[in-house]
């Protein structure tokens, strides 16, 4: 049978095994390629890994602050303003729109075009429009997650029965009261999934521009030592982001298990 729940510990492990896969592909891959050529930087060995490390976490001298320090504050400020604000206009965008026709007809078009556009191809208008400080990153974000999220957060208010509506209505409520009583409640799932799924295009966009205009940064690092063939440093940068986008991604999931217990899908079998 098909969709057939397995026990959390097969689930916990199946997980590790398929990380234990992911690192033993590497450390066989690395392996080869020093057996041909013992000075390779490409696919660093362990040794390599564990300098690179060491310097991912060194302090630099012009700023007296670690460089991880540096690019983490930098990257994750940029990130959570874009973000957040993104997430605050389309979830605007999305109700007004599940919930009025007008609205749905006004703004439908616009995200419908604007969500063809692609952020990084917009790169050299957002220079002109706002300059290359923290706030075109900003933009460049919300441009990228604001029309899919607010279609998403559209279709899953314009798909609350309307029995739900009719039965406020009822009892007297006003239309305010209705969107906020009634639909925000019931698609409050559907937005943290929704945001869930903008994390991964968010980082994608950040590090795009990060990677263009930026001092300091992931994006700024990755392509410097990218361009230095510096992969024991690279790598490690490339780990954190990963880290640190699932990290995000468990919380919301937490968020949406505890705030929404009637939409939790997953299997919770000991």
């Amino acid at each position: 049978m098909i969709r057939r729940p397995i026990r959390m510990r097969q689930k916990v492990l199946l997980g590790v095994l398929a990380m234990l896969a992911i690192v033993g592909c590497y450390a066989v891959m690395s392996y080869r390629q020093h057996q041909a050529n013992p000075l390779d930087t490409t696919m660093p060995n362990w040794s390599q890994l564990t300098e690179g490390v060491s310097k991912v976490v060194e302090v630099n001298q012009r700023s007296g602050e670690r460089r991880i320090v540096e690019d983490l504050s930098a990257t994750a400020t940029r990130l959570f303003m874009g973000l957040g604000i993104g997430t605050l206009a389309a979830v605007i965008v999305g109700l007004l729109m599940g919930c009025s026709k007008r609205f749905e007809a006004f703004f439908l078009p616009i995200l419908a075009i604007v969500a063809k556009m692609a952020p990084t191809a917009m790169l050299a208008v957002f220079f002109v429009m706002v300059g290359t400080g923290r706030e075109m990153y900003i933009t460049m974000i919300v441009w990228g997650i604001v029309p899919t999220m607010g279609q998403s957060i559209y279709l899953a208010a314009r798909d609350v029965s309307d029995n739900y509506l009719f039965k406020a209505y009822t009892l007297g409520a006003s239309n305010a009261e209705v969107i906020w009583n009634v639909v925000v409640p019931m698609i409050l799932p559907n937005m943290l999934d929704a945001l869930r799924l903008a994390i991964g295009p968010t980082v994608v966009y950040l590090i795009a521009a990060e990677m263009v205009v930026s001092d300091v940064g992931f994006g700024y690092t990755i392509r410097l030592q990218a361009r230095l063939v510096n992969m024991n440093i690279v790598y490690p940068y490339i780990v954190l982001l990963a880290t640190f986008g699932f990290t995000m991604d468990y919380g919301l999931r937490l968020l949406q298990r505890k705030a929404c217990p009637w939409y939790a899908r997953e299997d919770t079998t000991g």
